[in-house]
């Protein structure tokens, strides 16, 4: 075990070195040429402005690898970009939150818990961005010192959005508005009765409000469907846009002094890794992978590996795949703990070996005898190493809004195996990049599995990887999605909507007021008890 922790200690820091070098190349090329282009181009082609985010907390997860990716996208553009947030914890961000990639600041954070009692996340949520648009635009200068020309992109939460356009400081700027998914489908425990009361004014303020933006978009056709007959009135009133999420193709194309012993793949690649990237969420449907992995016979596990079809065995001598679960894990956060322990329970019920890592340290020490392996919140260095090193992505999740792992994988080369239903078929192309298949039917799923593990032969694996990259660099690069924000920005500023005008920005700064005023003093009385 020392040799082989040593190697993959030794992959870890090469990996990593290796990103922080192309990434370092990547960022002083992009500063000359954006240098360049703002030189040769007209001003009016140009325009450069301050993009103003807004995020509620910017963690690891799908919404937050989207404002991300925008921010930094924008960015490249010669946009100066801000982003504003209520929570961001330098151990579980993405690395460009953290490295001063972006200028992220945190406000609007110290004066209502980010929930009471464990409960009324939605109305804290809403009291914390009031709390943070206040901050910056009124109570402190912070908005006007970012200049005149300043824009807004704003997601997940809309509350904010009537008292934001109707401040001095901020009320004649566009406001841009991403919705992810309503949230009123994403609540749950409606069954009872007071539950849908308390709820009702939240699922109302949530159209409302959304339509103060002056251009609104969601991540794919499917989600524009969901939001159409949702609030037909707002489908009707305002024209919904898509804009997909993207990813940086730059990370994971290799430098050409790499050579094909740069140890950017884990070992366990020869026995084959089927590997699934999803947030520890229930609705993620993580189980249906154990389950469909637990249906492989010991024989079908041993698999083949990428040279000759011969079975290859790990370091340790063991041989079989390997599922490794990895994804956005916040111990803060009670169902990410709840369903990791629910997990661990499905996988040893089903006879398979298991072992959970916290650290990059325990991801490389896990033994080779373990199926399956649990990785909470992996560093970008490491989760590179799994994508490469992956035979199989699964994503699981039914109805999914977007998704931006399987783009990720097939970026990599990778084939997908995916739910047939939500983003995922907007992306992934059956037969051709991957697999779509019904979540319902586990025994497809294993049937997937075994055909990555054992009948397919590396040639048809690498066509399958070379034509999901290709689709993804033709499609879902961050720069199209760039040069799409971009021009909305530009429809915004050519066009300004004030909002509803049947209501008067008096009466809606004095409701959210009162609003703020009743979580604040709540939040007073019972903050020390369940706040230190």
């Amino acid at each position: 075990m020392d040799a082989e922790q040593g190697y993959f200690s030794v992959c870890y820091l090469r990996a990593t070195l290796s990103r922080d070098t192309r990434r370092l190349s990547s960022r002083t090329e992009q500063h000359h040429f954006a240098h360049a282009d703002a030189v040769e181009m007209a001003p009016a082609l140009r325009r450069k402005r301050t993009i103003v985010f807004l995020h509620p907390d910017l963690g690891i997860g799908g919404a937050e690898r989207l404002v991300v990716d925008a921010a930094v996208g924008l960015q490249k553009r010669g946009h100066r970009v801000v982003v504003f947030t209520s929570h961001c914890d330098p151990r579980h961000c993405f690395d460009e939150a953290r490295d001063g990639t972006l200028d992220v600041r945190v406000r609007g954070h110290w004066l209502v818990p980010p929930s009471l009692l464990g409960r009324f996340a939605i109305l804290c949520a809403i009291a914390r961005q009031l709390h943070l648009i206040l901050s910056i635009a009124l109570l402190t200068r912070e908005l006007r010192e970012l200049g005149p020309d300043v824009a807004f992109f704003a997601d997940q939460l809309s509350a904010g959005l009537p008292l934001l356009k109707t401040l001095p400081a901020a009320h004649c700027a566009p406001v841009f508005f991403y919705c992810h998914f309503p949230d009123l489908l994403l609540a749950t425990g409606r069954a009872r009765w007071w539950k849908r009361a308390y709820r009702l004014p939240f699922d109302c303020l949530e159209q409302w409000s959304m339509a103060w933006a002056d251009a609104i978009a969601v991540n794919s056709a499917f989600t524009r469907g969901v939001v159409a007959r949702t609030w037909p009135a707002l489908a009707r009133r305002r024209d919904l846009k898509v804009v997909y999420p993207c990813i940086d193709i730059t990370t994971a194309t290799k430098s050409d002094d790499d050579d094909d012993e740069s140890p950017d793949v884990l070992p366990w690649e020869e026995s084959g890794v089927i590997l699934s990237i999803n947030r520890f969420e229930r609705k993620k449907n993580i189980a249906l992978a154990i389950r469909a992995f637990a249906g492989l016979s010991p024989e079908q596990r041993r698999g083949r590996g990428r040279e000759g079809g011969q079975q290859k065995k790990t370091a340790g001598g063991v041989d079989g795949a390997r599922l490794l679960i990895a994804g956005g894990y916040d111990p803060r956060v009670g169902e990410n703990v709840a369903y990791h322990a629910e997990l661990c329970a499905l996988a040893g019920s089903l006879g398979l070996s298991h072992a959970t890592a916290t650290t990059v340290v325990g991801a490389l020490g896990v033994p080779d005898d373990v199926q399956v392996v649990f990785l909470l919140s992996v560093p970008n260095a490491l989760k590179e190493m799994l994508l490469r090193s992956a035979r199989l992505l699964v994503y699981t999740p039914a109805n999914e809004h977007f998704g931006i792992v399987p783009l990720e994988a097939m970026l990599r080369g990778v084939p997908v195996l995916a739910a047939d239903s939500g983003g995922p078929v907007e992306t992934v192309v059956d037969g051709r990049t991957g697999w779509l298949r019904d979540p319902a039917d586990v025994s497809a799923w294993t049937e997937v599995m075994d055909r990555a593990l054992n009948r397919l032969s590396p040639a048809e694996l690498a066509d399958m990887g070379r034509a999901g990259e290709s689709r993804v660099r033709d499609n879902f690069a961050d720069v199209q999605m760039a040069e799409r924000l971009d021009a909305i920005f530009d429809g915004m500023a050519a066009a300004k909507t004030d909002g509803p005008a049947a209501l008067s920005h008096a009466v809606v700064a004095l409701c959210l007021a009162a609003l703020a005023a009743l979580v604040v003093f709540v939040a007073s009385r019972l903050g020390p008890r369940i706040w230190p």
